[in-house]
């Protein structure tokens, strides 16, 4: 038996830095390590400031997820302000996050996960010219097609919100424009641009129409051998060369518990923002899956865990009670961490004393929930996947492309209902008080938790959903969502471990591009290269 440790840093394609260490045992990974290396004290800048810094402040923790940064910041004040939204802002407030979340499906599809399908460990199979014809960086076709057309829904969003990323547009009471039938007629035409020329041509092969009557596995089988445009789409491509030997659909399983805060809250129902209100008002809802049913969610029982994390004390706190007291790492770089103690700027976020993941595929499984409520999405088709085959790698990526349908109704039916003779703001009052702001970011769930006191922020905390997936272990030893998936991993090539990167990546966590190999024994480096 033959054990070797890889040291990975940073891991991540996009942003931040993710350290990844892995115990490979005969050709499989045995024990797995998430480290995230870099603070950043967003929580730290906001306290003793004016309440509303946070619409400003927040969208700039990240250049992917600005939008969702700016709805949770709007809504944890509307809460403690205990302010009226009328529906029009929350129309655009919602077309502004489903616009964010579109653009990202295919910047992430093809920029950060597909081109690993291009890698030389699946040379074998009989589909990998196809694949790199299609999806080698930069020069793949179906590459360049969805990363340029990914730029339409951005320019809906900032017919809006004036700019993307960083935009400020939605404020406690409302949002800051007041569009024309011009501005509507404009929005949809971008996002029609992208459904057409991308998501119906390339990826689907056929109109959104027939792919959302899919409601199965089985009923997917029947889709793709219907027509040549199904079986050879990108969709087609994916799905098949996944499912062969050593592909994504046999690892990075998880924990196979799932967490979502839901969102695209309704105009007519969640007028007056409350923490209460907020689980019958949403489109897309919020949910736990525990690994064998589906409960509800309450807010009161999150917890960040930290006595695996880089701060003080290891108590678990509630947000609204949460501190944020970075201590000195003990050693720089993945190689010198103490993997019996303290080893991430990351804390461990909780349910109940629970791990959880969340993301897309979180929202797949709870969409699958019965009950839902007239305005309520019900869609049983990945959970369905789900139950079939289990969770892999494969299975939680394509959760996330199949939203893209979804999320373009949804759109137009936002902007369908948008009246231009009504308002889009009510000017609130300032009053002290606690707040909750939640959406679901194209990664996961999302939130805010502010405490005002005397005029200004006493107290902010963020829980974005790259910290629930990459966690550290917690007090009790239960690993985060992408240390569990890690864990049983083929590793068929030590010095390329393209297997860790699929897995990660598959979350989408929100980190950067150039990844190191180092061998843990010797700290021989074994491979340095850049993923394009």
């Amino acid at each position: 038996m033959t054990t070797q440790t890889l040291n990975i840093a940073p891991v991540g394609q996009v942003e931040g830095d993710l350290d990844i260490r892995v115990e490979v045992t005969d050709g499989t990974v045995t024990r797995a390590w998430a480290s995230g290396a870099m603070f950043r004290g967003f929580e730290i800048i906001l306290r003793g400031k004016d309440p509303q810094a946070g619409l400003v402040v927040t969208p700039r923790a990240c250049g992917i997820c600005g939008a969702s940064h700016l709805t949770c910041a709007a809504y944890a004040l509307d809460v403690a302000w205990k302010t009226e939204v009328p529906p029009n802002a929350t129309l655009l407030r919602n077309v502004g996050q489903l616009c964010e979340t579109i653009q990202s499906i295919p910047r992430w599809g093809y920029g950060i996960y597909l081109l690993h399908m291009t890698n030389k460990k699946y040379s074998r199979s009989p589909l990998y010219a196809e694949a790199v014809r299609r999806w080698a960086p930069f020069v793949g076709s179906s590459y360049e097609l969805g990363v340029t057309l990914s730029g339409k829904p951005v320019e809906a969003y900032a017919i809006f919100g004036g700019q993307w990323p960083h935009s400020s547009y939605m404020v406690p009471g409302g949002v800051m424009c007041a569009p024309t039938l011009s501005d509507l007629t404009r929005a949809r035409a971008a996002i029609d641009v992208w459904l057409h020329d991308w998501l119906e041509a390339s990826w689907l092969g056929c109109e959104i129409g027939r792919y959302l009557e899919i409601k199965s596995l089985a009923d997917f089988e029947t889709w793709m051998d219907e027509k040549e445009s199904h079986y050879n789409s990108d969709l087609g491509l994916f799905y098949r060369m996944s499912m062969e030997e050593g592909a994504p659909a046999h690892f990075g399983a998880g924990l196979g518990r799932f967490l979502t805060y839901g969102y695209i809250p309704d105009a007519e129902l969640y007028g007056r923002p409350t923490v209460e209100k907020r689980a019958a008002a949403v489109h897309f809802r919020s949910g736990i899956y525990d690994g064998s049913d589906w409960r509800d969610f309450d807010q009161a029982s999150v917890a960040e865990h930290v006595a695996r994390s880089w701060y003080e004390g290891s108590a678990a706190l509630h947000p609204w009670s949460g501190e944020t007291k970075p201590v000195a790492p003990a050693g720089a770089g993945i190689e010198h961490i103490d993997v019996e103690g303290k080893y991430s700027f990351a804390k461990a976020p909780r349910y109940d004393g629970g791990n959880y993941e969340v993301g897309t595929a979180a929202r797949a499984v709870i969409a699958a929930r019965p009950g839902a409520l007239a305005h309520q999405d019900f869609d049983p088709f990945m959970f369905d996947v789900f139950q079939r085959f289990g969770p892999s790698a494969m299975w939680r990526s394509w959760t996330r492309f199949h939203e893209g349908a979804k999320y373009y109704n949804k759109i137009v039916q936002l902007l369908d209902a948008v009246d231009l003779n009504e308002p889009f703001y009510i000017k609130p009052k300032e009053i002290d008080g606690e707040g909750w702001g939640a959406t679901e970011a194209s990664r996961g769930a999302l939130a805010h938790w502010i405490k005002v006191k005397d005029g200004k922020i006493e107290n902010y905390q963020i829980v974005s959903p790259t910290t629930w997936n990459v966690s550290p272990r917690d007090a009790e030893g239960k690993p985060g969502a992408i240390e569990a998936a890690l864990e049983g991993a083929p590793i068929e090539d030590a010095t390329d471990p393209i297997e860790v990167g699929q897995i990660c990546r598959s979350f989408d966590s929100c980190l950067v591009c150039t990844v190191h190999v180092h061998d843990g024994k010797t700290q021989q480096e074994l491979s340095r290269f850049e993923l394009l």
